[in-house]
């Protein structure tokens, strides 16, 4: 027998040390029981537009929500798109303007961010799907009215065309996984009754009420950080589990800080509406959603109501 036939399945450890027949055996069986625990379940997914930027992770990506998706679990995949937005607004000659963080959002930019989110990511991100052997259908939060949305109204500032979501409509995204179908959906909402505007949409909150509207099992957030550090400047220094409850203590601590204050407070909006489990992971490490989903080390933060196990 050739020395490479010897070993039926070959994998590495994180020191790119192979693994024989054994130690990935045992990697196996100790997925199983979250292989079980989670078939079945309503998982949402975040997809931040800066962790969308490396080619080859976001294949990674790709192939781990087929992978959740083939075995049972009814993920609903919810993008952004912002540094995508920002390259065909210069393309087009137009200045990428922020008012505390948010896009402003003029007629000529909401006509690019619909293209952009709805045109072309979420049909790229589709056809990666099925590339990898997944069944997938992309959505906007105008289709079917999937999402209703006001105008943002904060100190009297105007935003342009910038929405927050008032109503999710969740049929259409149920039927989709009733089929076993992953619904792909970009953030632009269609105006209260009376209001046939298009606003434009935060991902991250509206990927948190959309988990809510359809009492998802777990809401995760796929970004660029490698979830709430103690100290922004030592990545050894990882929050694992937060409980609800300690959030308050450290917003006000500072530990929670700056950009992760937006990212907490969407878990936030996932915890009290019901949903039992938030994470913030890192999109940059290879396969970092099948590492949360399972194994009992995990990876990023999660924040949870109840008992963490």
């Amino acid at each position: 027998m050739e020395e490479n036939e010897s070993k039926i399945a070959v994998s590495t450890d994180s020191r790119g040390r192979l693994l024989d027949n054994e130690q990935w055996s045992d990697v196996l069986i100790q997925a199983m029981p979250y292989f079980k625990q989670w078939v079945g379940k309503v998982v949402v997914v975040k997809y931040g537009g800066n962790a969308m930027l490396n080619e080859e992770l976001k294949i990674d990506v790709m192939k781990d929500i087929v992978l959740l998706n083939t075995i049972g679990i009814h993920v609903v995949l919810v993008h952004g798109g912002g540094p995508e937005i920002n390259k065909m607004l210069d393309k087009i000659g137009k200045e990428s303007k922020f008012i505390n963080g948010l896009r402003y959002t003029d007629g000529e930019t909401m006509e690019v961010v619909q293209m952009v989110l709805t045109g072309k990511l979420n049909k790229d991100i589709v056809g990666l799907l099925l590339k990898e052997g997944g069944n997938a259908v992309g959505l906007s939060g105008i289709d079917s009215g999937l999402l209703r949305a006001k105008k943002i109204d904060k100190d009297g500032i105007d935003y342009g065309y910038v929405g927050e979501v008032t109503e999710v409509n969740p049929e259409i995204i149920k039927s989709l996984l009733q089929t076993n179908v992953i619904p792909v959906i970009s953030t632009v909402a269609l105006g209260e009754d009376g209001d046939s505007s298009c606003y434009n949409i935060n991902a991250d909150t509206a990927a948190a009420k959309i988990a809510v509207a359809l009492k998802a099992e777990k809401f995760v957030q796929l970004t660029n950080v490698p979830g709430v550090l103690k100290d922004v400047n030592d990545i050894n220094s990882l929050i694992q589990r937060i409980p609800m409850q300690s959030v308050p203590q450290l917003i006000e601590s500072g530990i929670v800080a700056g950009g992760m204050i937006p990212k907490v407070e969407c878990c936030m909006i996932a915890l009290k509406g019901g949903v039992p489990r938030t994470h913030i992971i890192d999109g940059r490490v290879p396969h970092s959603l099948l590492l949360e989903m399972f194994s009992q080390r995990g990876v990023g933060t999660m924040i949870f109501t109840g008992n963490p196990d």
